[in-house]
């Protein structure tokens, strides 16, 4: 789980989180947990491998705002692999338990050049293999 306080420039005159912030997190998030999922960071992906993950479709809902000074816990499941194509799952709780935001947006493995979808490469195949949840539709 990952976490982050909700700052002040984050929020808007009704002091809940600004909804494009919301979008910048999930992405921070993102790609904070490259990491532990596969043993390096996205920069090391985009930069030396030349390989990104951009978003190619997303579904979002939100359930309760989140105000200045809250703590989000983020939880992000991968919930579908393919061939090119990654699902993600996000829920961000604040610090009560209660969800605030949910999340499923689908990333496809490109050619940083070229932009064009490619297989994702075995050895991250591999790390998102072992962190692939079962999710009932």
């Amino acid at each position: 789980m990952l976490e982050r306080t909700v700052e002040f420039a984050m929020v808007d005159l009704a002091n809940i989180a600004y909804y494009p912030r919301i979008f910048d997190l999930a992405h921070r998030f993102f790609e904070a947990c490259w990491p532990d999922i596969c043993d390096q960071t996205y920069a090391t992906l985009i930069h030396d491998r030349r390989i990104g993950f951009p978003v190619v479709s997303l579904d979002s809902t939100f359930v309760h705002p989140l105000k200045f000074g809250d703590t989000i816990q983020a939880t992000i499941s991968l919930t579908r692999l393919g061939t090119t194509s990654v699902a993600w799952r996000y829920v961000f709780s604040n610090q009560h338990g209660e969800v605030v935001w949910t999340s499923n947006q689908t990333t496809v493995c490109v050619n940083m050049d070229s932009m064009k979808p490619q297989p994702i490469p075995d050895d991250i195949r591999s790390g998102f293999a072992l962190h692939l949840e079962e999710v009932n539709p």
